[in-house]
């Protein structure tokens, strides 16, 4: 069968010149609990290979995870190939690495819970949103509004009743003035019961809507439940079938690596986890791993972009996978520093650690220039694992405590601080939620900005069935303020500066794409607006000007606007 899986380095490659150990830019790594820290790179030789496999891929239909694995052989290099999940349907095809044994135990169950958790996405869409919901929404609104101009009126009525009392109280006496002070009070009696009518009018109209939305509510929550359930229970019988193999000959089902007990429905189906546990099963030493995206895009997938190991499938069982792999020292990468650096860094200071330019470090902060397409940490799907977080973990102890203590988004570039222990995290982090920081971007917006200065202040709501868009919503939307200031034009595209007041996900590109914020997208945005071919997001995270959480100094970090 290996013969069917194993194709020579030579059938990918006509002039395989690079060195299988070298250009590495990532590194699959995790600690088994006893032998230790392993580690395997993706290099340049497994990236164009990768970029062969993409090219024979032609473009399929469906969009998903690809990988391939260098080998050791008696006779050179081999390479394995593999997809995550199904492929058109089909667990197994003909030339990619099998799934992990055990899966054909459990095929029957999985499609039919597979189907009714699609089934249970379907109707929880439906009820998030039900168009009763936009007309709740508006009829709140109208009761909003009519009640203020109710009270408005009432204002102004009980006003006008005190000064005809004043009146009253000088020009009449005995039973005239008690009759006309008694008709006051029947026109105040007359304004509650107006209110009280109002009041049962709306609530009238309001009630079975109200009632719609609250057994709606009720059904979304026992749907959730079910969900939950039949994902646990999918779960536990799946990682009770699969069974993985590691290069020191243990074998285990995967359910024994769950540290705390609970591994994610699809643990074993990514690519690392087949191509390792395939490699292990027939004694073959791995040289390099790359995964890769091929297909249409999905969310923040991009084909061809390669990505590191998934955070909550994968990473739980490498340790065990790499285990019998020898063990290697974790370095940094040393590569060509090229950007300017605001605060000094201390003597031996990282410059560059995995291709992440380091502005600052200390015993307790690390500022860097994050890369614009780079997670701030790890996602949550295999996909999404390469982040800032995880590349700079692997220049420090296993130990080590590193947490960043703000967010950019993927396609954002710029100055990101992350700090190295608790204490210093809970500072920094009550700075920010004082807005005591001071946070500037740039930005390239397509359009003429008319305004060279002003606040936008536009409520930020993210709509559950329009994730990860956000939008601007009066009801629902949390308040979001941004300053801005043009800095100059650039034929039919502005450059401006964004100071953020809140920090809500997306604001500067709402805000900035929004008719009633700069109606002027951000360049390169594919959510909102400013995509072009080849552009990417051009927001940059230029300074940071934020109090060190143990000398007391302002600090000022930036990073150089690369557009």
């Amino acid at each position: 069968m290996l013969d069917s899986l194993l194709f020579p380095l030579d059938d990918w490659l006509a002039d395989p010149t690079l060195p299988a150990a070298e250009g590495a830019d990532y590194y699959y790594q995790s600690q088994c609990p006893r032998t230790g820290w392993h580690r395997l790179p993706r290099t340049a030789l497994a990236r164009a290979v990768a970029q062969r496999l993409m090219a024979q891929l032609g473009t399929p239909a469906e969009g998903k995870m690809y990988g391939v694995l260098l080998v050791q052989t008696p006779t050179g290099i081999g390479v394995l190939k593999a997809f995550s999940g199904l492929w058109q349907g089909q667990a197994q095809v003909p030339g990619w690495v099998p799934p992990i044994p055990g899966r054909s135990q459990v095929a029957q169950q999985e499609a039919h819970t597979l189907a009714q958790l699609a089934m249970i996405k379907d109707r929880l869409l439906t009820l998030q949103t039900l168009p009763q919901r936009g007309v709740y929404d508006d009829l709140l609104q109208q009761q909003a509004e009519a009640r203020q101009r109710l009270n408005q009126c009432h204002r102004d009525r009980k006003q006008a009743r005190a000064q005809q009392r004043q009146t009253l109280a000088r020009t009449l006496t005995g039973n005239s003035l008690a009759e006309a002070l008694a008709a006051l009070e029947h026109q105040s009696r007359g304004d509650k019961a107006e209110l009280r009518r109002f009041k049962q009018r709306w609530g009238d109209r309001l009630a079975p809507l109200a009632a719609k939305m609250q057994a709606a509510d009720a059904e979304i929550a026992a749907l959730r439940q079910q969900r939950r359930d039949l994902s646990r229970q999918l779960q536990a019988d799946m990682h009770a079938a699969y069974r993985l193999a590691n290069f020191a000959g243990e074998s285990v089902v995967i359910q024994n690596l769950a540290a705390g007990g609970n591994l994610p429905t699809g643990t074993g189906d990514c690519c690392a986890p087949k191509l390792l546990h395939t490699a292990a099963q027939y004694g073959l030493r791995p040289l390099a791993l790359a995964e890769f995206w091929w297909g249409p895009a999905q969310g923040d997938r991009q084909p061809g972009q390669f990505y590191g190991a998934c955070a909550e499938r994968c990473q739980p069982i490498m340790g065990f996978l790499l285990s019998g792999l020898s063990a290697q020292v974790l370095q940094t990468v040393n590569l060509p520093v090229g950007a300017q650096h605001a605060v000094p860094r201390p003597a031996g200071a990282i410059q560059v650690a995995l291709g992440i330019p380091v502005l600052y470090q200390d015993p307790w902060l690390i500022a860097v220039d994050k890369p614009a397409g780079l997670l701030s940490v790890p996602g949550r799907t295999g996909d999404r694992a390469d982040s800032v977080l995880s590349r700079l973990g692997l220049t420090l102890p296993p130990a080590a405590f590193l947490q960043p203590v703000h967010r950019l988004d993927q396609d954002t570039s710029g100055v990101l601080l992350l700090v190295r222990d608790a204490a210093t995290h809970r500072q920094l982090s009550q700075q920010f939620a004082q807005r005591q920081v001071a946070k500037t971007y740039q930005a390239i917006v397509v359009g003429e900005v008319a305004e060279t200065s002003g606040i936008i202040d536009l409520p930020l709501w993210g709509d559950p069935a329009q994730r990860p868009r956000q939008g601007v919503n009066w009801q629902q939307g949390k308040p979001s303020q941004t300053k801005f200031e043009l800095l100059g034009r650039e034929g039919a595209r502005s450059r401006v500066a964004f100071y953020p007041l809140t920090g809500r996900t997306h604001q500067i590109r709402v805000h900035a794409a929004h008719p009633q914020g700069l109606n002027a997208p951000i360049l390169g945005d594919r959510l909102y607006g400013g995509s072009e071919p080849g552009q990417r997001l051009h927001l940059h995270a230029h300074r940071l000007d934020v109090t060190h959480p143990h000398r007391g100094e302002l600090m000022t970090l930036t990073a150089a606007v690369p557009f």
